[in-house]
């Protein structure tokens, strides 16, 4: 089979599959950026790899504006769970055609406890993202997407194939409105004048975590949930919905039951269990 052919036969197959979003970079880019430590590049972990497969699941918008809630929560480790399923079926259909191939799951740490004592994953699906033509990097380090914004999660499949590379995307989507910084509720993000990617505080969005892990509706999301971005944001039109996002925590301050905020304010409230 022709390289062109059996590139866009696994596109089809990954879309079939499951994936919004398909995305295929060349090993070497992480090469040519230097921005990755060596020890996180894909050859690193697996030598035969030349591409990474990257595949993007979208976030429902709807309920992600509802976080921290038991609903955000199971939204979350159900995308999780189809993501390492697509990529362990996608690893099948590549061995399957005879071509060597293996995943790396959708995050790569299975405590908080772990993530405090060693930030960070053994690879990055963000940079991967990037490196396939998905989306950039805004200034709340979440990768942005087209059709999605940030409300988007990945997982990666390495290929000892050699597929034609994606563009990388040169336009930057995020607008630096600075909402995701604005509505961080630890303060994590720290807009720069000299470049488009704000200073992040990671310790400060760990204790986030680990306090909305104790009431089960971890994660925060919050920087993905007030992001103008994404084609999603017409789907559910919503006009003026950003300064909602602005003003809501000083509204629920005011009134609990605020009537602006009163649907997510009830899906917050049922199912979560008071913080131990």
């Amino acid at each position: 089979m022709e390289i062109q052919d059996l590139s866009k036969n696994i596109k089809i197959f990954c879309r079939e599959t499951g994936a919004d979003l398909v995305g295929f970079a060349p090993v070497e880019r992480w090469v040519t950026e230097g921005i990755v430590p060596d020890d996180f590049r894909p050859q690193a972990i697996w030598k035969p790899a030349r591409t990474v497969i990257v595949m993007g699941m979208g976030m429902p918008l709807p309920i992600v504006e509802t976080t921290p809630s038991v609903l955000h929560m199971e939204l979350y480790k159900t995308v999780n769970i189809k993501l390492d399923a697509l990529a362990y079926d996608t690893t099948r259909y590549l061995n399957r055609l005879g071509h060597a191939a293996t995943f790396f799951s959708r995050d790569g740490y299975n405590s908080l406890r772990a993530f405090r004592k060693w930030p960070g994953a053994p690879f990055g699906h963000v940079m991967a993202a990037k490196y396939a033509g998905l989306g950039n990097i805004g200034l709340s380090h979440c990768l942005l997407t087209p059709e999605f914004g940030p409300r988007v999660r990945f997982v990666s499949v390495f290929t000892a194939l050699a597929l034609p590379p994606d563009p990388l995307m040169e336009k930057d989507l995020c607008i630096k409105c600075e909402a995701c910084a604005k509505c961080c509720p630890k303060d994590a993000l720290r807009v720069r004048d000299d470049c488009l990617i704000g200073d992040y505080d990671k310790p400060a969005c760990l204790e986030m975590a680990e306090e909305l892990t104790k009431s089960r509706t971890y994660p925060c999301g919050i920087c993905t949930k007030v992001c103008p971005i994404g084609r999603d944001r017409k789907l559910h039109k919503q006009p003026g919905i950003v300064k909602k996002y602005l003003r809501e925590k000083e509204a629920l301050t005011a009134d609990p039951h605020d009537p602006a905020y009163r649907s997510w304010q009830h899906l917050r409230r049922y199912g979560a269990r008071e913080p131990r």
